[in-house]
């Protein structure tokens, strides 16, 4: 389950905020595989990874952070150090104590598993040295992989079908395991059997993101490009050809588009750019592309999803699924649907992209690695949450625009440096406060108490000013991101203006791309017709620049 992003804006033009009630826990039953465990185990769990070319192998991580392993376990996938299947749970004792920060698995199956401390273990299927310890005997207990990663820590792993790749937190990737296309990028088609840089275009860049598909490679950097390698039989690359990539390759038709995330299926590729576009390639004999026809496209191409933002993408490579779930909440799937061919996205009554894997993916497996949150113990975040705004516990008052909000002062002295010092000595218990409107100091205050905030765009530029002025440089991260996911052609400009007289430079240079983007429509807004003189002859020239107004 996604952690509670920042509250964001609805179609209606009311403000819509996660709470933890309409965040329904991700129910792990939904998977076949499950109902080998009771309801009491069920309730214990808080990660789950379903795998395997049945969707008949799990992986699951419990409150004591014990590990269990359940299934058939085809080439000692299980790590329990045999290959006899189990319908009972049985605990991976090798990584006790261990907390698994990232894991994928591949086609025979074999398991790379990144622990918060940065280590990585493999097991499993190991015929073309996909588990990166040198040999190609399949591993049938966790093993430690150190070579050229002995002072890395590893943030996130991807697998292929045979093939292994980790990201390290200063943004280098590593690759091992077959490499018959160059998915491991390495220049050859020789196997590689242990850990080895990917360099070659990603040798000065800060890679952010990986994915893998059957038997093709991507990382996302930190500019927004995509750099892709290995198999494009049909397309996968996004080159516009069907030559394999022995190396990273930039994906140059993205020019211009700052991708978030890259989610690769079997054969075919979906990218999340920062405006909430989905653009897709490769192989779409099951529609899988959601371009409304079963032809395979070479080049990025755009997928329709409503109007709804989107903030998620999802597809593993062992399924030709694809699902995406919106800014609004509402969850999409196309491409192999339990059998059937979807070809354009398809509203779902699903509240998580995991649901569809579970419902509609063949095999049923996991996408990613499932994170269920407990919903009974009150956190210490969770109680102050609770208590924002709460007239029976506060000590405290601010009167704005003629209504009060109740807040705690020693909650304020701890959260902001500001009120730190404005309370050290007061013993008023009513404020009032002219400087700032009633929903943005509100929103102010809550953000205090729950570090999220949940404001429309344009009231989010009011918290931006209030943020500059008590030097909150979290918060003005924040009010960029509300801006940024809010932005439309309507209020396009107004946003700009707003990022230039805050001085957000990069709110300003992503407001300015959108405009460029959407020009035609921006021009013919009122926003635009009542722009600042300044700001417009600045707007003009910078565009000229960019080449806005060639014919």
């Amino acid at each position: 389950m996604e952690e509670e992003g920042p509250g964001f804006y609805g179609e209606s033009g009311k403000s819509v905020q996660a709470t933890l009630s309409s965040l329904k826990m991700l129910d792990v039953g939904k998977w076949p595989i499950f109902s080998l465990c009771s309801e009491e185990e069920l309730q214990l769990i808080r990660q789950a990874c379903v795998f395997g070319s049945a969707g008949n192998e799990v992986l699951y991580t419990t409150v004591n952070d014990e590990i269990f392993v359940l299934g058939t376990n085809c080439s000692g996938c299980l790590g329990v150090g045999d290959i006899q299947s189990t319908i009972e749970p049985r605990r991976l004792d090798s990584l006790t104590g261990k907390k698994i920060a990232s894991l994928s698995y591949g086609s025979g199956p074999h398991v790379v598993l990144a622990t918060t401390d940065g280590e990585v273990f493999t097991w499993g299927h190991n015929a073309y040295s996909q588990l990166g310890n040198g040999t190609t005997n399949h591993g049938l207990v966790p093993c430690h992989i150190s070579t050229n990663l002995s002072n890395k820590q590893v943030i996130e792993v991807a697998c292929g079908s045979y093939h292994s790749l980790v990201l390290t937190s200063d943004g280098e990737v590593f690759a091992w395991g077959y490499n018959n296309s160059g998915q491991v990028g390495s220049g050859s088609t020789a196997n590689q059997p242990i850990p080895r840089r990917v360099t070659g275009c990603l040798q000065n860049k800060v890679v952010m993101s990986i994915a893998c598909g059957q038997m093709c490679s991507m990382a996302v950097v930190d500019t927004g490009e995509v750099y892709v390698w290995g198999y494009n039989g049909n397309g996968q690359l996004g080159l516009g050809s069907s030559g394999n990539q022995p190396t990273p390759c930039r994906v140059a038709a993205l020019q211009g588009i700052r991708v978030q995330r890259v989610a690769c299926g079997y054969a075919h590729t979906l990218v999340l750019t920062d405006e909430g576009q989905i653009y897709a390639w490769g192989a779409n004999s099951y529609g899988q592309l959601g371009t409304g026809n079963k032809s395979n496209q070479s080049y990025p191409t755009p997928v329709v999803v409503e109007k709804d933002r989107i903030i998620e993408i999802a597809a593993c490579h062992s399924a030709h699924t694809s699902a995406a779930k919106s800014q609004g909440g509402h969850v999409y799937m196309w491409g192999q649907c339990r059998g059937q061919s979807v070809i354009l996205p398809h509203l779902t009554h699903f509240c998580c992209t995991d649901d569809v894997f579970a419902c509609f993916a063949t095999p049923a497996v996991t996408w990613r690695l499932l994170s269920v949150e407990p919903d009974d113990h009150l956190t210490v975040a969770e109680s102050l949450k609770r208590e924002f705004d709460n007239p029976d516990t506060a000590d405290l008052k601010f009167l704005v625009d003629g209504k009060y909000i109740y807040a705690h002062k020693v909650l304020l002295k701890i959260r902001c440096e500001h009120f730190r010092s404005s309370l050290e000595d007061s013993e008023d218990d009513i404020v009032e406060m002219s400087e700032f409107s009633y929903p943005v100091f509100r929103a102010f205050l809550e953000y205090l108490y729950t570090d999220n905030i949940s404001l429309s765009p344009e009231e989010a530029v009011g918290l931006l000013d209030l943020a500059t002025f008590y030097s909150e440089t979290r918060l003005k991260k924040l009010c960029q991101q509300t801006i940024k996911q809010g932005i439309c052609e309507e209020n396009a400009i107004a946003l700009l203006s707003a990022a230039v007289k805050y001085d957000a430079q990069d709110l300003e240079e992503f407001c300015f791309r959108f405009c460029i983007n959407h020009l035609t429509v921006v021009t013919q807004t009122s926003g635009f017709a009542e722009m600042d003189h300044d700001l417009l002859k600045n707007f003009i020239s910078k565009a000229s620049r960019v080449g806005a107004f060639k014919n």
